[in-house]
């Protein structure tokens, strides 16, 4: 059924007059009866009836105006429900972050300082390619998804975060044999950035004794600022130290290093802001 033949039969249905209605409308008599003909034909029913110079509903005609007294207003709004999505998802940048989580938060609060109508999506999946932007690095299975426009690849360095006060903060590179015995704060062993230090670790010929696990920068800052122990801190992902009691020195051995890796990606519908905050986080790494 075309909504126009209906709309057609709704307002002979309230004016119970083809002409009177047919003005309504701004199309000729004979349009409009040639239309609620056609729709008579194609449900195989008669919905209205001659009376005089007027019309009159059927109980098929009755029925049909019933159901369309709530089905064409929520047609009607259908336009403007859709206008108001298609605005919230051009508003809307969704993310997947896979790595460098406090950077990408700390970007996304100074972003929408500059920028309050943006909003954010975010999502932790390996695999779904599903997102404007991803923040990923080596080391995930990413499914092998190519469908990404552009793509930057970082390498971040990996220091090692110590007390002001220990024995090596004043070293200008730290071997990591030289520190097996210390106690580290770490990331739990499930999550990557936590696996790639334990390798680390490996490399150096050691497993480390582990005193706390945390994902969270502030507190592995205050632990060790207590002179509790030591631990590994990514370049970017981790943002700049904020306790004046510890200091990140260079790893001397084995090369602590990874790759962030940033891409933007051709999912449809693409939020108008996706390219401009991509570009933002290239400026900020």
């Amino acid at each position: 059924m075309e909504i126009q033949k209906l709309k057609y039969f709704y307002e002979t249905a309230k004016l119970e007059h083809i002409t009177q209605a047919a003005e309504v409308l701004h199309i000729a008599q004979p349009s409009l009866t040639q239309a609620i003909h056609a729709l008579e034909q194609e449900l195989d029913v008669p919905l209205f009836a001659r009376q005089g110079r007027r019309v009159v509903l059927t109980p098929f005609g009755r029925h049909l105006k019933q159901r369309l007294d709530v089905l064409l207003p929520e047609f009607d709004n259908l336009q403007n429900e859709l206008a108001q999505l298609k605005c919230a998802v051009n508003r809307t940048v969704k993310l997947n972050i896979l790595a460098a989580s406090t950077f990408v938060i700390d970007a996304i609060i100074r972003y929408k300082k500059k920028n309050p109508d943006v909003f954010f999506a975010f999502e932790q999946n390996e695999l779904t390619h599903d997102s404007d932007i991803v923040i990923t690095t080596n080391g995930l299975n990413t499914g092998g998804a190519k469908d990404y426009l552009q793509r930057c690849v970082k390498e971040e360095k990996i220091y090692l975060a110590v007390p002001k006060t220990a024995k090596y903060a004043d070293c200008d590179a730290i071997d990591l044999r030289t520190v097996k015995d210390e106690n580290f704060i770490m990331l739990s062993s499930t999550r990557l950035f936590g696996v790639i230090c334990n390798r680390f670790c490996s490399v150096a010929g050691f497993s480390p004794r582990v005193l706390f696990e945390s994902d969270s920068p502030i507190a592995v800052q205050n632990i060790i600022s207590m002179g509790a122990g030591i631990a590994f801190w990514p370049e970017y992902s981790w943002g700049k130290l904020n306790n004046k009691n510890v200091v990140l020195r260079p790893i001397a051995y084995p090369i602590c290093q990874r790759n962030l890796i940033i891409e933007l990606h051709s999912r449809q519908p693409k939020s108008a802001y996706a390219e401009d905050f991509y570009a933002y986080l290239l400026r900020r790494i």
